[in-house]
């Protein structure tokens, strides 16, 4: 084979893989989409809180601000998802200097980003269990939204999330512990 050909060969294909990277921008595009879709839920019980405030219990209203809430966590999560997936997978977002920069992207990686999803599902899911909870009272009653038993595996699962973030955290400890490791004896 020439030169030439091989050097074709060899540019192409790496450029080629490079570039695969922007298959993902309509992932991201479609996450945007679905945050839409989050609005308009958020705001559509916004408005039943409003409308009901008057006629609502305490607990109800309690489970809807409670919704609420879950509502914005999982947005945020969209946006750490999109905005940081971006930046570490497909390209830079080129936001030095701006005021709204959040401070966490400038040192996202994929392990960072792991991380903070972890955190993030956490905070979700302890949302749901908390709703749960606070609906526990009525198990047993007739039209009862949750068992005992729904409510034990909800905890385990939920116990589940913090070991697995609890892991990779540990992970990303020892790795930055190696490579300090690595760059010290390079000195």
């Amino acid at each position: 084979m020439s030169d030439k050909h091989v050097g074709y060969a060899n540019n192409f294909f790496p450029k080629l893989i490079f570039s695969s990277r922007w298959l993902q921008l309509p992932l991201y595009l479609g996450l945007i989409v679905a945050q839409c879709a989050y609005v308009f839920l958020f705001l559509k019980e916004l408005v039943h809180l409003i409308t009901g405030v008057t006629s609502l219990g305490e607990q109800q209203i309690m489970l809807i601000v409670l919704g609420l809430i879950d509502v914005v966590m999982i947005s945020n999560l969209l946006v750490m998802v999109i905005v940081g997936g971006y930046e570490t997978f497909v390209s830079r977002l080129r936001l030095d200097g701006h005021p709204d920069q959040p401070e966490w992207l400038s040192h996202v990686n994929a392990t960072v980003l792991k991380v903070k999803l972890a955190m993030a599902i956490i905070g979700i899911s302890s949302i749901h269990l908390l709703k749960t909870f606070i609906e526990a009272g009525n198990i047993g009653t007739p039209g009862a939204k949750f068992t005992e038993e729904g409510v034990m595996w909800q905890t385990i699962i939920h116990m589940a999330f913090i070991a697995s973030a609890i892991g990779i955290a540990y992970t990303d400890f020892l790795m930055q512990k190696v490579s300090a490791s690595a760059k010290a004896a390079h000195h």
